[in-house]
């Protein structure tokens, strides 16, 4: 029963089976494309460099789609709220309920891991020629297809999700059976006991290891605050909501006296539910965050030895680490658009009392643009935070230098990819009949 019902479930619901398939699909991708890549240089003295590079790519794809797949199922869960309230109502145990979400995500990362692993070959393939023309790799560097890429890259999009999917089950077996009943948005709790607890001590970790990474050599010091970016930004996504709420309402304030009736709708939005705003913030947090550690750390160190890394070995080595950045841009178009998609009933709402188009247009690109900065601004400081700490280590100072161009084109892309999400998944909700059909 569970199956067929898990298997029913994700058919009725296409965007939340278009996220969670997309964010699946693209971590296996990832993790199996890096692997292919390191077996198929193991053994070339000539390569060693480019394995360690191999190595933290696919640990960071790693990192990044557990932090994906997680976000992404625990608003798929937070949308379906009624759904779980009505099934409790119809005699269904928080058992069969958590059982029922495991299956469902279990359901689709079983796809997702066959359509993730058939990716990765030509992904692979494309960057090795990519590090072969600009000659960081040598000529004739060709992928070699080994079953241990595949068995790992699979293995790991069936245990993250997993995870995740026990991780929000949990939410999910505590809806009430009286659930379905309530019409109010706000969520009862906007900081549950576990994971105010998860984020304290990530925090408390990234607090150790930067007071280790100001004090170490700068070999150790580059990895050292990657890993240190990495626990401040589980700490920023577990207190995601309350961040919002403060950081998004100061935000906001501006956006409502400028756009009095637009504004303050979104300003509203992002206040009343900020786990919903959370979950677009978040992946552009981490992409962020990501982004800037690594490329400007590479920078601080070659700094330090006194070298300067050629134009085009240099974006390589952004490509290589870029393929997760762009994993969790795309995860901030997938979220916005998870976001917007269950609000057709209050844009509707919001037509009938005198709302234009128009008005909801700029209302839902407002919260977006409130969503986008305060990931970002959240993500900034943790970069800042760790780059600070590598620069100590490798300089004596504090200060860094950065790409002004590459940082706004990072945070250009995360807002369009915010935008363009909530103007395409409520594009009918805003301009067709007030009437479901």
């Amino acid at each position: 029963m569970p199956t067929a019902l898990a298997w029913s479930n994700v058919r009725s619901n296409r965007t939340s089976l278009v996220a969670a398939f997309t964010a699946i699909t693209l971590a296996v991708m990832l993790v199996v494309g890096a692997g292919l890549l390191l077996t198929s240089a193991h053994g070339d003295g000539r390569l060693r460099d480019l394995m360690s590079l191999f190595a933290v790519t696919a640990g960071l794809s790693g990192f990044v789609s557990i932090f994906v797949v997680a976000g992404t199922l625990s608003l798929h869960v937070l949308q379906q709220r009624r759904t779980w309230g009505l099934l409790r109502a119809v005699g269904m145990t928080p058992g069969q309920v958590r059982r029922l979400v495991v299956a469902e995500a279990l359901t689709v990362a079983a796809v997702a891991c066959v359509a993730g692993s058939a990716l990765a070959v030509p992904q692979a393939s494309v960057t090795a020629a990519f590090l072969t023309r600009v000659g960081l790799a040598p000529g004739g560097f060709e992928v070699a297809l080994a079953a241990p890429p595949f068995i790992v890259g699979a293995a790991v999009g069936i245990v993250v999700t997993l995870l995740a999917a026990l991780t929000a089950s949990r939410t999910a077996a505590r809806v009430g059976p009286l659930e379905v009943l309530r019409d109010s948005a706000a969520p009862a709790r906007v900081l549950p006991w576990r994971r105010a607890a998860v984020g304290l001590a990530a925090l408390t970790g990234g607090g150790v290891l930067l007071r280790v990474t100001s004090t170490a050599s700068l070999t150790d010091a580059v990895p050292l605050g990657v890993v240190v970016t990495m626990a401040l930004c589980v700490a920023g996504s577990a207190f995601g909501p309350v961040l919002l709420r403060v950081v998004g309402g100061l935000l906001a304030a501006p956006i409502a006296a400028l756009d009095p009736g637009p504004g303050a709708l979104a300003r509203a939005a992002v206040t009343v539910q900020p786990r919903r705003a959370a979950a677009v913030a978040s992946p552009v947090m981490l992409t962020v965050a990501l982004a800037c550690t690594f490329v400007f750390a590479i920078a601080i160190a070659d700094t330090s030895d006194g070298r300067e890394r050629a134009g085009v070995q240099f974006w390589a080595v952004v490509l290589l680490i870029g393929t997760a950045v762009v994993y969790t841009m795309i995860s901030v178009l997938n979220s916005t658009a998870m976001s917007m998609s269950t609000r057709a009933s209050e844009l509707r709402l919001l037509r009938s009392t005198g709302a234009t188009p128009r008005q909801l247009a700029r209302a839902l690109c407002w919260e977006s643009l409130i969503a986008t900065c305060s990931g970002t601004l959240v993500g900034t400081l943790i970069a800042v935070v760790s780059l600070g700490a590598v620069s100590l280590a490798g300089t004596g100072a504090p200060w860094f230098g950065f790409s002004l161009p590459l940082y706004l084109a990072l945070v250009g892309l995360c807002a369009a990819g915010g935008v363009l999400g909530a103007l395409l998944s409520t594009r009918r909700a805003r301009r067709g009949s007030l009437v479901t059909g």
